[in-house]
């Protein structure tokens, strides 16, 4: 956790690890795997061997699952819209 203590407070960090991206999302890590695998959080990306989480991807990710009382998923795009 050093590196991020050279960050200003104010200054999230854009890549978390395995427990970061869990933490992030409230989940177990365990969970958080379970979640990954079955792809309803992304897959990491990779800094050499290092497997690191985009927190943007977390935040999509985090945006699409279901809403509790909707069976529907919930629809994200906008081809519904007129652009005219």
């Amino acid at each position: 956790m050093a590196r991020q203590l050279a960050l200003p407070p104010n200054l999230a960090p854009r890549l978390v690890s395995r427990e970061g991206a869990a933490a992030y999302v409230c989940l177990s890590p365990n969970k958080f795997d379970e979640l990954v695998k079955d792809g309803r959080m992304p897959r990491p990306r990779r800094i050499d061997a290092r497997k690191v989480w985009c927190v943007r991807e977390l935040d999509a990710a985090a945006d699409s699952l279901p809403v509790d009382g909707n069976d529907a998923p919930q629809d994200t795009s906008w081809d519904d819209i007129d652009a005219a």
